[in-house]
């Protein structure tokens, strides 16, 4: 019989869904990813976001590392065992592109200090008696996108933001894979400083690794104008906290988005999400990675897992097969 484990707090809210799509019989373990070692010499499949040396070392029949996302970053290839396969999801794409523009339409329009203004009876708008109007909000219609990694969810988030009427650019490692459609510009890596001159909104969508990890540093936020705002969606360390820190507390970047962290909880309780104090920019809409947190996504995703799980059964491959 096939034995499933879910390690880790994500995995294990996919478990009964995952659960309730599986025809076949199978043997379900759950727990945390830093016990799971321990139990995995009789599992066939493992659904986890992370892959230790120690989980390699424990799994004696290992058929499927199963990422229940889509970021590889927590995922030790080298110690997957022989005849192994890697596979991860998708299905967040339409969840993290509206969280964008919405984050967008929520920074430029500050509607936290207004909403909480009114609450307090203070009128700040041009019916507001014995006070000036404030300044009128821009409009996203006009102004560019600049979509850094322009893979599934840059591509869902360019489309919504052409129905906005903007212009969008966009920047991904090989751009033969995707058409320049709709774009203003599509480039390489080499195009990056552009797209950053150019962008009004820049969303970061791609994923860490080596090469993008501090991609956007002091020297890059300078190439972004001032009015310009930020929404990273994709890992925290794309950014380095530091220059990103200043430019938000020096007002050289208007707002920023921040959905992503560079520390998470490990027990319960209370985790500043960074070293830095972004909790206390007024510029800054902080959300604790929730962008993708959407019934779409955990529909999607609960039911490609289970036809992974299927198909492994079968002995056939995974469907999104990394190696």
């Amino acid at each position: 019989m096939l034995q499933i484990a879910f390690a880790g707090t994500f995995a294990a809210t996919l478990e009964a869904p995952v659960r309730a799509r599986l025809p076949l019989p199978c043997v379900v373990v759950v727990d945390d990813a830093t016990r799971i070692a321990s139990r995995l010499s009789s599992v066939d499949v493992l659904v986890s976001l992370a892959f230790t040396r120690e989980m390699g070392a424990a799994a004696k029949r290992l058929k499927l590392v199963q990422v229940p996302g889509a970021g590889l970053d927590r995922i030790d290839r080298t110690a997957l065992p022989a005849g192994a396969d890697l596979a991860n999801v998708y299905g967040h794409e339409v969840g993290i592109a509206e969280y964008i523009v919405g984050a967008m339409l929520v920074l430029e329009r500050s509607f936290g200090r207004i909403d909480a203004s009114l609450r307090r009876g203070v009128w700040e708008s041009q019916w507001g008696v014995g006070s000036s109007p404030p300044p009128p909000w821009p409009e996203l219609a006009g102004k560019t996108l600049g979509i850094l990694g322009y893979g599934r969810i840059g591509q869902a988030l360019a489309r919504r933001a052409r129905a906005f009427d903007m212009n969008v650019c966009a920047i991904r490692r090989d751009v033969s894979r995707s058409g320049a459609e709709g774009l203003s510009l599509l480039g390489g890596p080499t195009d990056l400083d552009e797209m950053l001159r150019r962008s009004d909104y820049l969303a970061v969508t791609l994923s860490l690794n080596d090469q993008t990890r501090g991609l956007l540093g002091a020297r890059e936020l300078s190439l972004l104008k001032p009015s310009a705002v930020l929404v990273n969606v994709a890992r925290a360390e794309i950014v380095d906290e530091d220059a990103l820190y200043r430019a938000l507390e020096e007002r050289r970047l208007a707002g920023a988005a921040l959905d992503v962290w560079y520390r998470y909880p490990k027990e319960a309780g209370q985790t500043r999400p960074a070293s830095r104090p972004f909790h206390e920019l007024s510029n800054v809409l902080m959300t604790p990675h929730v962008s993708g947190w959407t019934e779409g996504m955990l529909e999607a995703r609960a039911t490609l897992l289970a036809e992974d799980i299927q198909r492994t059964a079968r002995g056939g491959p995974p469907l999104n097969l990394i190696r």
